[in-house]
């Protein structure tokens, strides 16, 4: 063999090597969830990675398939880098206030949604109010209003609404969420599951009939590791791969019912290098992938 082809040879072999190892390091195709899986902002940016560009090229590289930024500045910036890394802006953290003497929506949701306008992007909305009991039903007609023009909006751009519960807030449980939805009536909102808050307000019991029961209008859901009996948010928010919580037994509820949409990653106040919590993260994710797939 010459010594050009002797050279080529041994740069094919080399290919064929990396190759493989990077599909032994990936989860297999059949990996028993579809779910895009993203994280959080509040789990990304840091003084190691402060800009867009540094975030996306972060989460390209451990393997997420996006991020769920908060508020509506600076989408031009994270849309332009999440392209360049073939990633998503899965969701879009932003609020709503149902007092009169506050602002209905942020005063940047209306700009955002037509920045994000074709991306399938979800409006990720929180309900507050100081006037109306939280969990309760005496603000609904202030709030299916609200949630009424946010999906007006939101369809016009081809988006999503997904209603947030948070621990204090008017809509707190993820069933608030979803009598608000029932409430608003329209084709394009829906709610939000997370565990964190769950565990919160409710605590542990069984997960299966309330997920029945809201899957019709189910979009989302975000997950973290988190303590069955924690009551602080140190022990309710941490790296996927801690605490005394069954994630993949929520996981299995949730294949089961054919839920195929985005998992969010809370990182929420979680210590620690963040791109190490979200390597040991994503690997916790592909372990219950695996599980879930040799049916355990």
């Amino acid at each position: 063999m010459k010594p050009q082809r002797t050279i080529l040879a041994a740069c094919l072999m080399g290919l064929v090597s990396a190759s493989a190892a990077l599909r032994a390091e990936a989860p297999p195709a059949e990996h028993g969830l579809k779910n895009p899986f993203f994280a959080l902002s509040n789990g990304v940016q840091d003084e190691k990675h402060p800009t867009p560009e540094s975030q996306a090229a972060m989460l390209a590289e451990l393997g997420y398939d996006g991020i769920g930024p908060s508020g509506t500045a600076g989408i031009p910036a994270m849309l332009a880098a999440l392209d360049k890394h073939g990633l998503k802006m899965h969701a879009l953290y932003v609020g709503a206030n149902l007092d009169p003497d506050q602002p209905k929506f942020e005063p940047g949701l209306p700009e955002a949604i037509k920045q994000l306008k074709g991306r399938d992007t979800l409006v990720w909305l929180y309900v507050l109010s100081g006037k109306y009991a939280r969990a309760s039903s005496e603000g609904d007609a202030r709030a299916v209003e609200i949630v009424r023009e946010v999906a007006r909006m939101a369809e016009e751009s081809g988006l999503r609404v997904a209603l947030y519960p948070h621990t204090g807030f008017y809509v707190e449980t993820v069933a608030d969420a979803a009598r608000v939805a029932k409430l608003a009536d329209r084709k394009n909102v829906g709610v939000t599951f997370n565990l964190c808050h769950w565990l919160k307000v409710q605590g542990p019991g069984d997960l299966r009939p309330l997920m029945e029961s809201v899957r019709p209008y189910l979009f989302v859901v975000t997950i973290n590791g988190a303590d069955s009996d924690g009551k602080d948010w140190d022990r309710l928010i941490q790296p996927l791969d801690k605490g005394t919580f069954d994630v993949c037994a929520l996981l299995a509820i949730l294949k089961e019912l054919r839920f195929d949409g985005p998992v969010g990653l809370q990182c929420y106040a979680v210590p620690g290098d963040k791109y190490e919590n979200l390597k040991r993260s994503m690997a916790a994710w592909r372990a219950c992938c695996a599980r879930l797939a040799a049916g355990q």
